[in-house]
């Protein structure tokens, strides 16, 4: 599977997810800006950028690129977000369809990558993992507002 279809169904899998959990979800045409989705949250609306997540068979966990990656015929260039590009950061691993809900910052706080573990045998979990599954995040971030 391309890195494209991936993408395609991470956005579908949280666009489903939103309107399930009650939300309206707006889709801006084409891919020029820095978020994917847009979120109304109590008449608040909430700048999404989704991440598809790969597991990494070496080191036995998901992986989750948090930088900008353009390609341009044969060059890729790669870039990092800003803090203004987005509001949150939802990234998905299909293969268990589980979510995580990052605030821009945190996930804007790392280095390339996001690692995601997904086994409970580890002994430190990531810090990635408080944010597995926090949808209440978004309301939050509202009532924040």
């Amino acid at each position: 599977m391309d890195t494209k279809l991936k993408a395609d169904i991470a956005e579908s899998a949280v666009s489903t997810e939103l309107l399930s959990r009650g939300y309206n979800v707006l889709k801006p045409l084409g891919d020029r800006l820095p978020y994917d989705l847009v979120v109304e949250v109590r008449n608040t609306f909430i700048r999404i950028q989704v991440k598809a997540a790969w597991y990494n068979q070496l080191k036995s966990m998901y992986l989750v690129d948090n930088r900008r990656t353009r390609t341009n015929r044969r060059v890729m260039q790669r870039s990092r977000y800003s803090s203004k590009d987005f509001d949150f950061a939802i990234l998905y691993i299909h293969e268990i369809k589980v979510f995580y809900i990052m605030p821009v910052d945190i996930f804007n706080s790392y280095a390339s990558s996001i690692a995601i573990v997904e086994s409970v045998k580890r002994q430190r979990q990531p810090k990635s993992s408080a944010y597995r599954e926090r949808w209440g995040l978004l309301e939050e971030f509202v009532l924040a507002s």
